[in-house]
């Protein structure tokens, strides 16, 4: 099972677009406390809508209860990685494990102590020197769908549901 794991998130928009992707994408979101929201506020439930009633979402009150509670392999984001996040095979590791993975808190990230515990899965989504990170429910996004292009997209739609493959072809026949 594929999973993002958000520690500590602040911001609650970002986490509502993170559980409307982990609807898209079949992945399991997990959260770790304090966070810097309600789930019941009204910014939440206004980015994930429609979406949120069919989320599998766990929360913990600390990385040490969700580590205890979850086995697999744990893949850390951060801007001090050295790797990107293109340099792993995910498809021998889904084989074997569950992929967890950890995105830190908007403000300060993924504390250096739990960093350290594993510095060959930390990793840095490649960008220019003008920025210090991207927003995190980009990163979220990015990383997500490495993870299942490696998979060549589990059993993901490849075209809108309710629309026949030649949606835009047969569109484009009816007005010339």
């Amino acid at each position: 099972m594929l999973n993002i794991v958000l520690y500590e998130p602040e911001i609650p928009t970002n986490t509502g677009n993170i559980m409307r992707t982990c609807v898209a994408t079949n992945t399991r979101l997990h959260l770790i406390e304090p966070l810097g929201f309600s789930l019941d506020e009204k910014s939440i439930k206004r980015s994930g809508v429609n979406y949120i009633d069919k989320l599998e979402y766990y929360v913990y009150k600390d990385f040490e209860d969700f580590k205890n509670k979850n086995k697999g392999t744990y893949y850390y984001f951060t801007r001090y990685g050295k790797k990107p996040h293109t340099s792993f095979d995910y498809k021998e590791e889904y084989q074997k494990n569950d992929i967890y993975l950890i995105f830190g808190k908007e403000s300060t990230g993924i504390p250096r102590s739990i960093l350290g515990s594993d510095l060959d899965h930390c990793m840095r989504i490649p960008m220019t020197s003008n920025v210090r990170s991207l927003n995190l429910s980009n990163c979220c996004a990015i990383v997500v769908y490495e993870v299942l292009r490696q998979l060549d997209y589990l059993d993901l739609l490849r075209v809108e549901p309710h629309k026949s493959e030649d949606f835009i072809i047969n569109g484009i026949e009816k007005h010339e």
